[in-house]
């Protein structure tokens, strides 16, 4: 069983040629409204690859937050976690993909935000019981820390959006999953471009027992103890939109997990299911299924 504590946003989409620059205009094309946030996201893509899952988040009461309740369940995710906030409005992501596929998103938390360690304990016992525990940062930290401390399973935190974070969370995660912009917060140092420099930030960080840093189309680079790294490409494939891709590969990597799988195993089909995901629009509707990993 995996237990996603994390985010759930109504995505609102628009394709654009470019993305505008400061005090800019841009005319969009077509738009779409979709299921998203990072938490929901990937607790849908571990339920769609044969998993248990249960969602740990809040909602507002509005028509957006049932919408995204209905997917879950749709998908087989467990919904009992999620609390329905009649102070606040359902999380919402403002998402531009331009013709190169690249993606800027804003956020607007929501109820996301109003999330506290006392909704964990609620779920207490969906978290401790979990065979992995999967963890992003659209929630407020103390929420985070307290499902890493009650967790016995294995806590994979994927730390996006990125910024500093205490020592005293990071010793308890045993799988960090950061990209290339979030290992350079992580590390306090520029982004990193050469696969060099990517070593050198991860191997400044404390606490976690392995540390896999994805690469978009190069795949990704898995860091373990005093073990030689190991890179893992990903397939080759012409992007549509990458907003799901990070989300699908950390839902996979998770599944990975609770399989009982090596963490090099379970990366290399998650960059299959990450690769999938972006070459279809939408971040839940890019998701992949078993079989289509299997067959990828």
């Amino acid at each position: 069983m995996i237990t996603v504590i994390g985010s759930l946003n109504q995505d609102i989409v628009v394709r654009v040629t470019r993305h505008p620059k400061p005090g800019e205009t841009v005319l969009g094309k077509d738009h779409f409204v979709a299921a998203g946030g990072k938490g929901a996201n990937q607790a849908v893509a571990a339920s769609r690859l044969g998993q248990a899952v249960t969602m740990v988040g809040r909602v507002g009461d509005d028509d957006a937050g049932r919408m995204l309740l209905a997917g879950l369940a749709d998908d087989a995710v467990d919904t009992s976690g999620v609390a329905v906030d009649d102070g606040a409005g359902t999380g919402i992501d403002f998402i531009t993909v331009d013709d190169q596929a690249e993606n800027a998103i804003v956020v607007s938390p929501g109820a996301n935000g109003r999330m506290s360690a006392a909704d964990v304990d609620r779920a207490a016992a969906a978290v401790s019981e979990a065979v992995v525990v999967l963890l992003q940062l659209e929630v407020p930290l103390d929420a985070v820390s307290r499902a890493a401390t009650l967790a016995t399973g294995v806590v994979m935190l994927d730390p996006a959006p990125a910024r500093a974070l205490p020592q005293e969370l990071l010793s308890r995660v045993d799988v960090l999953v950061p990209n290339r912009s979030e290992l350079g917060v992580l590390a306090g140092q520029p982004e990193p471009t050469t696969t060099g420099d990517v070593l050198a930030a991860a191997r400044t960080l404390r606490g976690p027992d392995a540390i896999v840093v994805t690469l978009g189309a190069e795949g990704a680079l898995v860091l373990r103890g005093g073990e030689p790294p190991v890179a893992v490409a990903a397939p080759v494939i012409e992007p549509v939109d990458t907003v799901g891709a990070g989300d699908a590969f950390c839902g996979a990597l998770a599944d990975g997990l609770a399989r009982g799988q090596d963490l090099v195993a379970a990366c290399r089909r998650a960059v299959v299911a990450g690769a999938i995901a972006a070459t279809r629009p939408g971040a839940q509707p890019s998701l992949p299924t078993a079989a289509e990993v299997q067959a990828a």
